[in-house]
Parts: C-alpha cells; structure tokens; sequence
C-alpha cells in the first residue's frame, strides 16, 4: 500500500485497484478494532474506578460509625480511670463543643453538634449538675443562651488535654501526619456537604 505506483506496474492497473482496496479496507479493520478494544478498555477501567470507589465509601462509612463509638468510650475510660461518673461520654463531648463560647440550643443543632430531644436533655442534665448556666434572651424570651460553669470549663479542658495527648502520641508513632490529615478532613468536609445538600432537597 505504501508504494501504489509499483503495484500499479507490477500487477496492472485494474488488479492493482484491487489488491490497494483490500489493503486499504484491512487497514480501516485495524483501526477501527483498535478502537473498540480501547474504548472497552477505557469502560472496564472506568467501571473498575467506580466499583473501587463504592467499597472505599462504604469502608469510610463503617469508619465514621466505628470512631464515633469508640470516641465515646475512650472518654468513658478515661473518666473511669480519674473516678467521674457523674456525666457520660455525650455529656463531656457537648460541653467540649461548647467551650467558651455562648450558645443556644439551636444553635447545637445547627452546627452538627447533637441532634433532637437529646440536646434538652443534656443541657437540662448539665444545667442541673451545676456544669452550664443557662438564661433567657432579652430579644426573644423563647431561646435560651446556655455558657459553661467554671464547673464545665473543668471538663472540657480534660476532653481537650485528651485529644492533645491522643495527637502528640499519632504523630509520634507517625500513624497521623499534619498532610494526610488535611487531605482526609477535606474528603470527610465534601462528603458532608453533599450529605447536606441531599437533606435539604428532601426537605
């Protein structure tokens, strides 16, 4: 085919129209079955991709639920080990969240902290304990602002004293670097967001 005049004289004219024709058509062949076998390639990489994908999404979601409960124990323990049983695992945690900020209980809910009729309970709880003051605002007389006691700041510097020696000690061993974090946050921080987005478009 590369050399058509020389067929031409060798074959003559008619046979070398032809047999150039063959060629031609074999060569189109070629090409095109090289392009479905990379087109199918290209599909099986892709539906690999997907298909490993879904298994890292569903491992992270084991994940998150794992953690959280092994969260709550962790700080179980530890108030064993220094003898409070007054308050459990989720008691501690939201007077962590809390800090020294002043909120509402909206407020709680709002940014991811607790969800539902546990939120007044446990500020009810701790209200009672002598861990939060709470008063009504002057604006709107319905919506409670709550702060810690010097009693809760007690607390939360324990739970924050905790979570520093947890990161001291991962970083240490080097099961947790500054890079990898991030970029783990990151991936957590978009899955929220469109964990979000689904709710509101249900609702």
């Amino acid at each position: 085919v590369g050399d058509r005049r020389g067929v031409r004289e060798q074959l003559g004219e008619p046979h070398a129209v032809l047999l150039i024709g063959v060629a031609l058509e074999a060569e189109h062949r070629g090409r095109d079955r090289e392009a479905r076998l990379s087109t199918g390639h290209a599909r099986q990489a892709l539906a690999a991709a997907h298909r490993l994908l879904l298994s890292g999404y569903l491992e992270t979601l084991a994940l998150i639920e794992r953690l959280h409960r092994l969260l709550l124990d962790v700080i179980k323990d530890e108030f064993e080990r220094i003898g409070k049983f007054d308050i459990n695992s989720v008691q501690a945690l939201l007077l962590f969240n809390i800090g020294n900020k002043v909120m509402t209980a909206g407020e709680l809910k709002n940014r991811g902290y607790y969800q539902g009729s546990n939120v007044s309970y446990n500020l009810k709880k701790l209200v009672e304990l002598g861990y939060i003051h709470h008063q009504r605002c002057e604006v709107d007389r319905r919506s409670v602002r709550v702060k810690l006691t010097e009693k809760g700041m007690e607390v939360h510097q324990m739970i924050a004293n905790l979570f520093q020696r947890h990161s001291d000690e991962l970083g240490s061993a080097d099961r947790l670097r500054a890079d990898g974090i991030e970029g783990m946050n990151d991936d957590l921080r978009s899955v929220e967001r469109y964990w979000t987005e689904e709710i509101r478009y249900i609702y």
